[in-house]
């Protein structure tokens, strides 16, 4: 069954999907949070974005890390305002190298758009990931 929630939050990983970051925003308040693990600050990933503005500048940063990257949501868990996905990213190394690492995405929800994106995922597994 697909909720609201759920059926916003699959149009965002469509709009990944494609590249399509007009898709990407069109899921997300316009003050949203995009939050990423500290641990990525290395590369000009962590910490939090604020806004629409915040996440095509974290969205532009991406190809100068890597290669490419697919997200393959399987999961979608949805409980009050909160949607939980549950996947598996295929990270793709500048040098070529692919490997595929899990992540949980938690995603707050208010008035059918989400007002933050939290990523989780093991920082030292992506680190070796862009460096193979």
């Amino acid at each position: 069954m697909t909720t609201p929630n759920i059926a916003v939050i699959r149009t965002a990983y469509e709009g990944f999907a494609t590249r399509d970051v007009g898709k990407i925003l069109s899921a997300m308040h316009d003050d949203v949070e995009w939050v990423h693990p500290d641990g990525m600050h290395k590369y000009g990933l962590g910490g939090t974005k604020i806004g629409h503005d915040g996440i095509k500048e974290f969205l532009a940063r991406v190809p100068s890390v890597l290669g490419g990257m697919v997200l393959d949501p399987a999961e979608f868990i949805e409980q009050n305002d909160r949607v939980i996905v549950l996947g598996t990213r295929q990270v793709i190394a500048r040098s070529g190298t692919s490997t595929t690492l899990p992540f949980l995405h938690s995603w707050t929800m208010r008035e059918g758009k989400a007002t933050r994106m939290e990523d989780i995922f093991d920082t030292v597994a992506f680190h070796a990931a862009i460096e193979s």
